[in-house]
């Protein structure tokens, strides 16, 4: 069970659960908890090709997944060789506002992994490299927002976004736990290696996210439904990080 002060314990450390050897999962969000991925790109796509350098939404997926803005700046400038236009972030942000809110969907199953790990008493969170606001917007418009009470924390909460382990490292002590006693889920290579830089456990989730770009997770899974044996049964052998 988890501690007292609501889901997550608040107010103390989280008790780990019966056959798992994890006391707390943190969720990346986007790609993860919300299928904001494909909208992400598709407005990225779009203000790239405002500024003069079209990128497809597969070449976007490839180079910027799991980055924050900041550094999604720093990369398109370092690859194009010049600045780009100063309203740039604001452009990508309203398009992809509008995407999310007429378009935005929970990742399949994921309402189900949380109502087992519910039932479980095992504590959970959301580390996002997203902006708060944005991490707000997106669990509201599917709905999910309320299961997670307010543990969840986005790229303005640490100085150094993923794959720094900032976040996680941020999101572990505000719940409780110690680094090796969290799993972590996360559909980018930078969240893989930021988990791993935490001493986390990870599991890759490759549905959208080609398995070779997750290769530093302890295990790799394509589908929501493998998740609640996972993380309450201790990862694919058992016993966790082998």
């Amino acid at each position: 069970m988890v501690s007292p002060g609501g889901r997550g314990g608040r107010t103390g450390s989280v008790d780990r659960v019966s056959g798992s050897p994890w006391k707390l999962v943190i969720f990346d969000n986007d790609g993860v908890v919300v299928d904001s991925e494909p909208l992400a790109e598709e407005a990225m796509a779009g203000a790239l090709d405002a500024a003069g350098y079209p990128m497809t939404p597969e070449e976007i997926g490839d180079t910027l997944r799991g980055t924050t803005l900041v550094a999604t700046r720093r990369i398109l400038e370092q690859r194009i060789g010049r600045p780009l236009p100063a309203d740039f972030e604001e452009r990508y942000t309203t398009a992809l506002n509008e995407l999310m809110r007429t378009q935005l969907q929970a990742v399949p199953g994921v309402d189900r992994v949380l109502d087992r790990l519910d039932a479980a008493g095992m504590a959970y969170c959301v580390a996002s490299s997203g902006r708060r606001e944005r991490v707000q917007f997106a669990l509201s418009t599917v709905g999910l927002l309320s299961r997670f009470d307010d543990h969840w924390w986005g790229a303005e909460d640490v100085v150094h976004g993923k794959p720094a382990p900032d976040l996680f490292l941020l999101a572990a002590e505000k719940m409780g736990a110690r680094p090796e006693d969290c799993v972590v889920v996360e559909d980018a290579e930078f969240g893989v290696q930021a988990a791993r830089a935490a001493g986390m456990t990870v599991f890759g989730f490759a549905a959208r996210t080609p398995a070779e770009k997750l290769a530093g997770a302890d295990y790799i899974f394509k589908d929501m439904s493998e998740l609640p044996a996972l993380l309450l049964g201790g990862g694919p052998n058992g016993g966790g990080r082998g």
